[in-house]
């Protein structure tokens, strides 16, 4: 449409996230940035500048994406070892995987009768 501004990369995690059973978005401490959570439970935070986001995958998933595409993904401090993996919202992303990366993480989280409300992975 005309004159309807073009939703940020921001929107576009808010809308995968926010799609999901129970899904909250509160920010984490004192930052202002959206985090998303389930029964109070992080599954997707974003970076106070907008330019990234940190998710949950299964574990060594987060190397292998690392690997596989460094200008796309990244170790986030603190967590890499906990099973998350930085995600880098500034650069061209296939949405389609970034989504289905969303939703993994909720699934991980999630109590189990909620993630299986999102079905199986691809």
């Amino acid at each position: 449409m005309v004159g309807m501004p073009k939703p940020t990369v921001i929107d576009r995690v808010r809308t995968a996230c926010m799609g999901l059973p129970e899904a909250e978005e509160r920010p984490f401490g004192g930052h202002t940035a959206p985090s998303f959570r389930v029964r109070d439970k992080f599954f997707v935070m974003t970076s106070e500048d907008q330019r990234s986001m940190t998710l949950k995958v299964p574990f060594g998933v987060n190397s292998i994406l690392v690997g596989a595409a460094p200008e796309q993904f990244f170790l986030p401090a603190y967590v890499a070892s906990k099973g998350w993996v930085g995600v880098r919202l500034d650069v061209d992303q296939d949405w389609a995987e970034i989504e289905e990366l969303i939703r993994g993480s909720y699934r991980l989280i999630a109590p189990k009768r909620l993630a299986a409300q999102v079905g199986d992975s691809p």
